[in-house]
């Protein structure tokens, strides 16, 4: 992170204050009702994602996927009877709370949009759906636990939602449970488990939820304890791991953090003593396993998105396999994670519009985000179930990823317990250093 990133503390303060001005904002807008700022029939939509940075790998095909929308929706959309044109605005977030929250506040109030869509993470996700909130602007997000988005924002089990206007979906710390469980069955270990977890919004939420989850479905849990990310040395951890006589490891880190941890666990032979190397936001992309080398092969992962599912994007007008197989040609790249889940929130966001009595009222457009049921490139989202209030789930893949003789790798589902409409392409198989 930069070095103007804030302690977390003070993030969990900010985000405090955005949700208590938030909600003096929604009280305010349910005695006087407000139109948003557009003018005519063109809707103005800003786009929020991590293009650079620590994070950059999940914003790297955001523009592409981006572009294909906007071909799709060249001619505007048709709500009640009238002809929408669709005007999209992306700012990137260089992986840093702070201008997140900035760059939404500068869609509100420069580029006057009446829609703000953001994707990746906690740190991209949380400060702008809290500018969103303060300003009374709808808002919809994707790619964080939905936990981290809704807890990590300061709402309360069992309490009434202090949102109004920003809306999340995405997998929760329930799939991870019942993705692991099936997951890490398919491999004979000793069921002792470390867990390597920041201290930042996404490691609160595992810690709190997936840790006792985990411990139920019976495993023996060791949490080394929380750290700061973009930590330089990781030997007391691994001391810890090889202590504990580890065979399960699973963490929640930035991409680059588990680079670093990973090279020191094969110096330090943690990386010979797992057989499960189980991550999540770090250990998506086919980028990081190339950097590791032989290092990356047979790392388990948990995917939201793989060309394989059997699901259409509706704003893009693609299957996956052709959203796959399009950025790869346009790219050079391979296909990555993400490509389906931006496609996702356009999927959503577009549905939402179309469904909105009139999506030039702010107040209509979030009540049609409320109450939304659509398919997406991820799977069928519906907001009217829960979890809780603001919130829909989507589903997780066990993938492994695999090490061609060319070097180059490829990822197979090897479980789908959390996603059963999605076949496995694999077998899993142990972790194996050479």
């Amino acid at each position: 992170m930069s070095n103007d990133t804030p302690s977390n503390s003070s993030m969990r303060a900010t985000s405090r204050r955005a949700v208590l001005r938030g909600g003096a904002a929604a009280a305010g807008l349910a005695a006087f009702p407000m139109i948003g700022r557009t003018q005519g029939n063109t809707l103005r939509i800003g786009v929020v994602s991590p293009r650079s940075g620590p994070l950059a790998l999940f914003g790297e095909s955001d523009g592409w996927v981006l572009d294909q929308v906007r071909k799709q929706v060249a001619g505007g959309v048709d709500v009640g009877g009238k002809r929408w044109n669709l005007e999209f605005i992306d700012k990137d977030t260089t992986s840093n709370p702070v201008r997140a929250a900035s760059v939404a506040r500068e869609l509100i109030n420069a580029d006057k949009v009446d829609f703000v869509l953001s994707t990746s993470t906690p740190e991209t996700v949380n400060p702008v759906a809290d500018a969103c909130e303060a300003a009374g602007v709808p808002a919809l997000s994707t790619t964080s636990p939905w936990e981290a988005f809704y807890f990590g924002r300061g709402a309360k089990p069992g309490e009434p939602s202090p949102f109004k206007w920003s809306y999340h979906f995405c997998f929760g710390v329930g799939s991870f449970a019942r993705l692991y469980a099936d997951q890490w069955s398919k491999v004979a270990t000793n069921k002792k488990v470390g867990m390597l977890l920041p201290a930042d919004a996404d490691g609160n939420a595992i810690r709190r939820s997936l840790i006792p989850a985990l411990q139920k479905a019976g495993f023996t849990v060791f949490d080394a304890g929380p750290y700061q990310n973009g930590l330089a040395d990781f030997s007391a951890q691994i001391a810890a791991f090889r202590k504990e006589e580890i065979e399960i490891f699973n963490t929640f880190p930035f991409p680059p953090d588990f680079a670093v941890f990973w090279r020191q666990a094969a110096q330090r032979g943690l990386a010979r003593q797992v057989k499960v190397v189980q991550t999540a936001k770090a250990g998506l992309f086919a980028a990081e396993m190339e950097a590791l080398g032989q290092l990356g092969h047979g790392i388990h992962s948990g995917a939201y998105w793989h060309r394989s599912f059997p699901f259409s994007s509706p704003a893009t007008g693609m299957t996956n396999a052709q959203l796959a197989d399009g950025y790869e040609k346009a790219s050079g790249k391979v296909a990555n994670v993400q490509i389906g889940a931006t496609a996702s929130l356009f999927d959503a966001a577009l549905a939402a519009v179309r469904a909105s009595s009139n999506p030039g009222d702010r107040a209509a457009l979030a009540a049609s985000i409320a109450r939304l049921k659509t398919p997406t490139a991820v799977g069928d989202i519906d907001f009217t179930t829960g979890p809780v209030p603001n919130c829909a789930t989507t589903g997780l893949v066990g993938v492994q990823w695999l090490r061609g003789a060319n070097g180059k790798f490829s990822v197979n589902i090897v479980s789908n317990a959390d996603h059963p409409k999605v076949a496995l392409t694999g077998q899993m198989t142990p972790y194996k250093l050479a």
